[in-house]
């Protein structure tokens, strides 16, 4: 004969609902505790506090974007400002060594025409002489 005893139904159903009610008890007496409470309101303010430097990050970090998207737009127009000064500077100076060509093609022709004419004076000279 052992001297175990074997618990019937009802036992087992009362032991059970006492040890919930022993839980419940304790999660209640826990939560009315004012250490708990002390507890949860230092973790919603670090909560909060979180989110406030979270939102202010997200704004600096909006403003840094801001900040570089004008520079960059200073930058293009300061680079096409230059782009459009040096091709100035290209179209002057194209237009500049037209006019030098110009001005280099009509001296060599007047030099060429009074080339021409000395020889053909000359050569009525040396006719006259004959």
């Amino acid at each position: 004969m052992s001297s175990f005893q074997d618990p019937d139904h009802l036992q087992r159903q009362t032991a059970a609902n006492a040890a919930k009610k022993a839980m419940l008890e304790k999660f209640r007496a826990a939560s009315e505790d004012p250490e708990v409470a002390r507890r949860q309101a230092e973790r919603v303010a670090i909560n909060e506090a979180r989110r406030v430097r979270m939102a202010e990050r997200e704004a600096a970090k909006r403003a840094r974007e801001a900040e570089l998207a004008a520079q960059a737009a200073r930058e293009a127009e300061l680079a096409a400002q230059a782009a459009r000064e040096a091709e100035e500077a290209a179209a002057h100076l194209k237009a500049e060594m037209a006019e030098r060509a110009l001005l280099l093609e009509a001296e060599q022709k007047a030099a060429r025409d009074a080339r021409y004419a000395a020889r053909k004076a000359a050569k009525k000279e040396r006719r006259k002489g004959y």
